[in-house]
């Protein structure tokens, strides 16, 4: 490249080197940047850098001088997003089972370009997470494209859908057979990634994990079920159904210890229904889907919690427990 060419590029460059190599703890002086401009070819003077300066701040960058004899000079004193929301971010993105381990890095190394190369070593953490398992599906991100797209257009989505077979591998259920859905929303639940859709042929809401879908492809067929989801809050929906797996749903009534009430709240919110009982214990009403996922979540607070009604659920409670202890007899 000619050198009156580069020297076009002369405020590009400066926006560059304060994007990267400074920050409030880190600046470059006027003299550094002038030789670190010669590296590229760029003739500059000093009075030229503080025009500069002043172009970028009147653009709207907030660039800073910092005075010092031998350590003052300019720094990039704001940015998109503050280092405490991108360690947030990067927290988020290693927390996350359904990002695979190599997209997990990738999207860490884009986010550290959003910071100085300084403070970026500050985001090489690592979030240890109890019994973590990333999805090992890297064509994810096209799937979740798919199904927005498929959104926008007001069309089903098809799909081949998967499953674990004793091999540890993953292979399409059904055969192969192509699924044909309306879909209606993406849940992030009990850390996986849920599509919220309508199949047609059984009439009634479904979820799919969005690890699990191969091929997606919006198809030309509009989409139904719309008078379903206009009525249904998808965030309750979430809340009381257990691991996205199905169920009746009923109004619970339980007996817990008053220690246990903000295990309550943190699942079902402050609309829980609580009354305070005697001995140190409450009664609380829960709207949640029953299911053996919500009967195994009441059966790890322990034995001091107890099903008050309907005495359908209690019953199915008692039967379900029933069942494994005859089960641990016979094998």
């Amino acid at each position: 490249m000619a050198k009156s060419e580069n020297q076009k590029l002369k405020l590009l460059y400066i926006l560059e080197m304060l994007s990267e190599l400074t920050d409030e703890d880190h600046v470059l002086s006027t003299k550094a940047i002038i030789d670190r401009l010669a590296e590229k070819n760029i003739k500059a003077e000093r009075k030229s850098i503080y025009a500069d300066m002043q172009s970028l701040v009147d653009f709207g960058y907030d660039v800073l001088y910092k005075s010092g004899r031998t350590d003052g000079g300019y720094y990039l004193a704001t940015r998109d997003f503050e280092l405490a929301e991108l360690k947030l971010l990067v927290d988020a993105v290693q927390a996350s089972r359904f990002i695979t381990p190599k997209k997990s890095r990738e999207l860490i190394e884009k986010l550290e370009k959003l910071t100085s190369r300084h403070q970026a070593g500050q985001l090489k953490r690592q979030v240890f997470v109890t019994g973590r398992v990333k999805a090992d599906n890297e064509k994810i991100y096209y799937t979740i494209d798919a199904v927005y797209n498929a959104i926008r257009e007001n069309v089903k989505l098809s799909f081949t859908y998967m499953e674990w077979t004793l091999d540890k591998k993953l292979s399409p259920r059904k055969k192969g057979e192509k699924y044909l859905v309306s879909p209606w929303s993406l849940v992030w639940d009990d850390e996986n990634y849920y599509l919220i859709a309508y199949d047609d042929k059984a009439g009634m809401v479904k979820h799919y994990r969005v690890d699990k879908i191969r091929d997606a492809v919006p198809s030309e067929e509009k989409r139904s079920g719309r008078e379903v989801f206009e009525n249904m809050d998808l965030a309750d929906f979430s809340k009381k159904t257990f691991g996205m797996y199905g169920g009746y749903e009923e109004m619970v009534s339980l007996k817990l210890p008053e220690s246990l009430f903000g295990v309550m709240m943190d699942r079902f919110g402050k609309e829980t229904d609580v009354r305070v009982l005697s001995d140190g214990y409450v009664r609380v009403r829960v709207k949640a889907v029953v299911s053996r996922q919500f009967f195994g979540w009441l059966c790890g607070l322990g034995k001091d919690v107890t099903i008050q009604a309907p005495e359908k659920v209690k019953e199915d409670y008692g039967n379900w427990l029933k069942e494994i202890l005859e089960s641990q007899k016979e094998g």
